[in-house]
């Protein structure tokens, strides 16, 4: 017990308490990322490699909370779709975590990220493209593969789920029942192959108590929210976080 506590640096437990919980505001109030904002943060705390476990495990243990606050406006047809393969995915994405460049999938994520902000012309266009249910097959599976490699693909998701015409609570709940059920899981494939030490579950335990939090705060901000400022969010909150990947990424290249 010593030993592990001498290992934990209790500055980065009080700072991802914290920002467990200013993000998951921010992510409640507008449609998840917060996660994914939480990536730079974690790259430079702990390293590129430790990052994807920590997030997955946090958010996690963050959801329960969220999945109860929205339980009435989950679109289980969506779920049913999307829940299986994400499932598959999953346990790919951990099977690959050692062997894929993360870096360059990062970069890869920001840029799609960035582009809605043209894709919904500054959140005033509700649709950008015909979306079907059948999509989120192939979704899931790719989504949750990406996800569990680099720790948080959140918004990447809320394009498809804007175009499926699912808005405000019904989003957030809908998305948190999919991300719920991938997340046992990624923390089942992450255990079986090593990735997940006492440390990170000291961390993640951390993020995951104000990521809590952080859920019960934001539901309260959402219900007086409009839809069009809720998009808007959605995209603002997409943009920036497309940006500090690919600003993280390449100031680790130029590092080097």
């Amino acid at each position: 017990m010593e030993t592990l506590l001498n290992d934990i640096n209790l500055g980065i437990v009080a700072i991802l308490f914290l920002f467990g919980i200013i993000a998951f505001i921010v992510s409640t109030i507008s449609g998840g990322g917060g996660a994914l904002i939480l990536v730079p943060t974690l790259n430079w705390l702990v390293g590129v490699t430790k990052t994807a476990p920590i997030l997955n495990l946090g958010t996690f243990l963050g959801r329960p909370a969220r999945l109860y606050i929205f339980r009435k406006d989950i679109d289980w047809k969506v779920v049913a779709y999307y829940a299986p393969a994400a499932i598959i995915g999953s346990w790919l994405g951990a099977w690959a975590f050692s062997s894929i460049r993360i870096e360059w999938l990062q970069i890869i994520i920001g840029i799609f990220l960035v582009s809605t902000v043209f894709q919904y012309r500054f959140g005033k266009k509700e649709k950008s493209f015909e979306m079907k249910l059948w999509y989120f097959i192939p979704l899931g599976l790719l989504v949750s593969t990406f996800g569990t490699i680099i720790g948080a693909l959140g918004p990447v998701l809320n394009p498809f789920y804007l175009n499926l015409g699912l808005d405000k609570e019904k989003l957030v709940a809908t998305k948190t029942a999919n991300s719920f059920l991938m997340g046992i899981s990624q923390l089942g494939s992450y255990t079986f192959f090593g990735l997940l030490t006492k440390e990170l579950w000291i961390y993640g335990i951390a993020l995951g108590i104000g990521a809590t939090i952080g859920n019960i705060i934001g539901k309260k901000f959402l219900s007086k929210m409009k839809s069009q400022t809720f998009r808007q969010l959605l995209i603002i909150l997409m943009v920036i976080s497309g940006l500090l990947l690919i600003y993280s990424q390449i100031k680790n290249f130029m590092n080097f």
